[in-house]
């Protein structure tokens, strides 16, 4: 496959300007100041240009002059009608932006980063080489922190589910973590280092347990000077790679400071983190013992109470990339099963704290044809605000458990279906899953729970059922219309699927709110 570079500044700069409207071009040129790549607006006079150009020489010796390491340098000055932005690629090329004189530079000043290291990629790339052009949003990304850190997780490990999250890589010079990175999305190695050029994103998507894992992987120049920088770019940040080199004992060393770092960047946010020992394939080499790196790992989880694991990679070899990328994935997605399980925990708790407040005891009846699988009841009794039950009753079809705060709960097998007397709220489960017919008893069931709950008692009921199965020939084999014009309480049918949690969670809340609702 031809490697058609021209093509790739047009795309990746068009789409940096469609998201950018303060940057009227952008340009890359050579230290004689001839124009390598650029696109300009439509409505930008091409003699701006011409201006700018005569201009990038002198400032790209300026900055030559300024930066003592001859490598790396910017620097930014306004005319009357515009900002100019200038940042290194390397010792020979800069890359330009003009923006309008009400650009913010310290706003595009990350993307000027961003716009450099894919830059360099492109002009250093070879054949067969990949090179991602699209652009992240970070002022979106700062905005949304809340949505990017709670998504919802709706699957259990091992159902089909998709997982977007973003995670940032860091450690010091040279330890491998772009290469780490150019492992795990192209499977390809490369002996040349090159410096990254304050941020390089990458994004990947791949099959981890039968869920669909995409990531979006935030490398990050390990330089002094970007350290102003890498704040944003931690912004939104759900997950980390601390890299080390196993064959150089000072960057093992650095690994609480770049601990320090994120931590103090992400406000005390507990991310899953694994410290990352890489070149394992240099043995001969090594100065930092496997052991080392798992006691790092338990004494910074020791002293933060969080779980940090340890792995040892190889870039050039593969060893463990893959299973580093499984390892951080499967901490993410238990990480936001926990963040989104108590935030519904809250809400069902709040909730059932405004009834107990109005009429001091609230009872709910959970009705199965097995204890085994209740999953409303164990919804509701892993709430923590709840505290400790006792359990008061607990005979063979039937357990009662009470709570401090005046919440019963009742757990029901369907010969005990007629004892919802006390109950405010019945959840009951049908299984019609591998039937042609619901069963015939299931009908005069519900018939009793109707007689025999409590006056303004809400019922649901759950019919497990595959999505093939026709909801309105189920719905019409257990119509109880009559029974229900009868007696003053409200009755609610619902379809549990395979991916239940959040059905269960909703069903619950909607009891809970519809009983708040009546006191």
């Amino acid at each position: 496959m031809v490697l058609r570079k021209n093509k790739l500044f047009v795309d990746f700069f068009n789409k940096f300007l469609e998201l950018n409207t303060e940057v009227e071009a952008v340009i890359v040129s050579d230290s004689e100041g001839l124009i390598i790549a650029g696109e300009k607006r439509k409505d930008v006079d091409i003699e701006l240009v011409s201006v700018l150009t005569s201009i990038v020489n002198p400032v790209l010796q300026r900055m030559r002059n300024e930066f003592s390491f001859k490598r790396f340098g910017n620097a930014s000055f306004d005319t009357e009608n515009h900002r100019l932005l200038f940042i290194s690629v390397d010792e020979e090329r800069i890359l330009s932006l003009v923006l309008n004189n009400m650009a913010s530079i310290e706003k595009l000043s990350p993307y000027g980063l961003f716009l450099a290291e894919k830059t360099a990629q492109i002009l250093t790339a070879e054949e067969g080489d990949i090179i991602q052009i699209s652009v992240p949003n970070f002022e979106y990304e700062a905005e949304n922190v809340q949505r990017l850190k709670n998504q919802l997780y709706q699957m259990k490990l091992g159902t089909r589910g998709e997982y977007r999250f973003k995670f940032v890589i860091l450690g010091d010079h040279e330890v491998g973590k772009t290469s780490i990175n150019r492992r795990f999305v192209e499977n390809k190695f490369t002996d040349d280092y090159r410096a990254t050029i304050g941020l390089n994103v990458l994004t990947h998507t791949f099959e981890f347990f039968g869920n669909e894992i995409g990531v979006t992987l935030y490398d990050l120049g390990a330089q002094n000077y970007f350290r102003r920088f890498r704040k944003g770019y931690y912004t939104g940040a759900q997950a980390a790679f601390t890299v080390f080199d196993l064959t150089n004992r000072e960057s093992f060393n650095n690994i609480k400071s770049w601990y320090k770092e994120l931590k103090d960047f992400t406000s005390d946010e507990e991310i899953p983190i694994i410290i990352v020992g890489n070149k394992s394939d240099l043995s001969t080499e090594r100065q930092v013992a496997y052991k080392e790196g798992v006691q790092l790992a338990n004494e910074l989880s020791e002293e933060e109470k969080i779980k940090l694991s340890y792995i040892e990679t190889s870039a050039l070899t593969g060893e463990n990339v893959e299973d580093a990328f499984n390892l951080i994935s499967y901490h993410y997605v238990m990480k936001s099963k926990e963040i989104e399980d108590e935030r519904r925990h809250n809400i069902l708790y709040e909730i059932m704290a405004s009834i107990i407040r109005k009429k001091i005891v609230l009872t709910v009846s959970f009705i199965t044809e097995s204890t085994i699988w209740s999953p409303g009841l164990q919804m509701v009794t892993k709430i923590k605000s709840l505290g400790e039950s006792s359990s008061v009753r607990d005979y063979e079809d039937e357990q009662v458990f009470q709570y401090p705060n005046g919440l019963i709960l009742k757990q029901h097998l369907y010969s005990a279906i007629d004892d919802v007397s006390s109950s405010d709220g019945v959840f009951c489960i049908f299984d019609a899953i591998g039937k042609d017919h619901v069963d015939p008893q299931w009908k005069d069931m519900i018939i009793r729970i109707i007689k025999n709950v409590k006056d303004k008692g809400v019922v649901l009921i759950g019919i497990r059922a595959l999505e093939r199965s026709s909801w309105s020939d189920i719905i019409g084999e257990l119509n109880v219309d009559e029974q229900l014009n009868q007696k003053p309480i409200e009755l609610l049918f619902f379809r549990i699927g395979e991916d239940f949690q959040i059905d269960i969670f909703d069903q619950l809340r909607a009891m809970f709110s519809s009983i708040d609702d009546k006191y």
